[in-house]
């Protein structure tokens, strides 16, 4: 697989998203290489316990589009949402397996919107799918599932604030 290849693409259609759009609603994207997949990640520094590094906290919630040499092979990109040791999150009270629970009912209405999606995976995968892969097509596959998870990141706050620890 070209790595440098691919993450230009990758790099190129993070520079194409929308920066208002990812600043109002305070979300960081991240491009890179992880378990020899290349990737774009979206996520905000509040859906982790790491606001320096988010992408890396052990505790986070993060969507992600990464493809590598099995995916290629099939034809396929991959994305999905990922929520990783939810029961550490800070100032929340969450059983993970509660928490994808209520986030799947949310995501319900929007299904339609993901092709090949399926929420049947435990409560760290909360969802996820794949679009035919097409080199040609790349940069616009990826912006076009990146635009899709800017539709519905309000999803993730929300189920989020059903949890939230209440003052004292």
């Amino acid at each position: 697989m070209n790595y440098d290849f691919y993450l230009a693409k990758f790099t190129n259609a993070a520079a194409k998203l929308n920066k208002q759009t990812l600043s109002k609603k305070k979300l960081e994207a991240s491009v890179g290489v992880v378990l020899e997949s290349v990737y774009l990640k979206l996520c905000k520094k509040e859906w982790s316990n790491n606001s320096a590094d988010p992408l890396n906290a052990k505790s986070r919630i993060f969507f992600s589009i990464w493809i590598n040499e099995k995916t290629i092979q099939e034809q396929k990109i991959f994305y999905n949402i990922h929520a990783l040791k939810l029961r550490e999150l800070k100032n929340y009270s969450i059983a993970s397996r509660a928490f994808a629970d209520e986030f799947r009912k949310r995501f319900k209405q929007y299904h339609h919107n993901w092709e090949n999606v399926s929420v049947n995976f435990g409560p760290l995968t909360l969802m996820e799918g794949w679009q035919i892969f097409d080199v040609e097509k790349l940069e616009e596959t990826i912006m076009h599932l990146a635009n899709n998870f800017l539709a519905i990141e309000f999803l993730i706050d929300e189920t989020l604030q059903s949890f939230q620890q209440k003052a004292i």
